[in-house]
């Protein structure tokens, strides 16, 4: 090779140089994506399984018995088998509201492939967990068949009763209309409109 050819570069290896970069910018990427991804099964889970062992806790200590003060008359600990949605809303519609939660998941399992954003796995994951929570109450509790009854159990003074999944579906539903507004969107891209 010449001097001159040494102090300029060759094409080929200015490609070569490019390709590398190429390629460890998507290995970044897809490493990115999968940690999002992470995070999105992890606060899922969390929310999952402070949701069932709540629920747990307070059928087995709390169903058929008198409400229990938390704080005063503001807030109190009653359960309820409610077969509508989130806050006793619809309760005619139980199938229609499984048939939603089931929806939910597939849309939030389709947008996971695309997802760079650590805000939209959070809020993500809050609604894959309050989905996950009511569907099992929806599957396992009475009478069954898609169509048993969420157990409910916070119960603020003038306020419907709800329950945990209820809270993270409301939590993550929240953050995402902040998010939308922000113009960022879950493949970590922001936009301005």
């Amino acid at each position: 090779m010449t001097e001159a050819e040494q102090a300029i570069g060759t094409p080929d290896a200015g490609k070569a140089e490019e390709g590398a970069g190429a390629g460890a910018d998507a290995a970044a990427a897809g490493s990115r994506g999968k940690r999002r991804v992470g995070v999105l099964l992890a606060v899922a889970a969390f929310a999952y399984l402070l949701d069932l062992v709540s629920k747990l806790a307070v059928v087995a200590e709390l169903e058929h018995h008198a409400p229990v003060e938390v704080i005063g008359t503001w807030l109190q600990f009653e359960v309820i088998r409610n077969r509508g949605a989130a806050f006793g809303f619809g309760e005619a519609m139980t199938i229609v509201f499984t048939v939603i939660a089931v929806g939910v998941i597939v849309v939030i399992a389709r947008l996971a492939r695309k997802l760079y954003s650590l805000p939209w796995a959070i809020a993500l994951g809050l609604l894959l967990g309050g989905a996950f929570g009511n569907l099992t109450d929806r599957i396992f509790r009475a009478p069954g068949d898609l169509r048993g009854a969420v157990v409910d159990f916070i119960a603020p003074a003038h306020f419907a009763v709800f329950n945990l999944a209820d809270s993270a579906i409301v939590c993550g539903g929240f953050l995402i209309v902040i998010l939308s507004f922000r113009g960022l969107d879950p493949d970590g891209t922001i936009h301005k409109d």
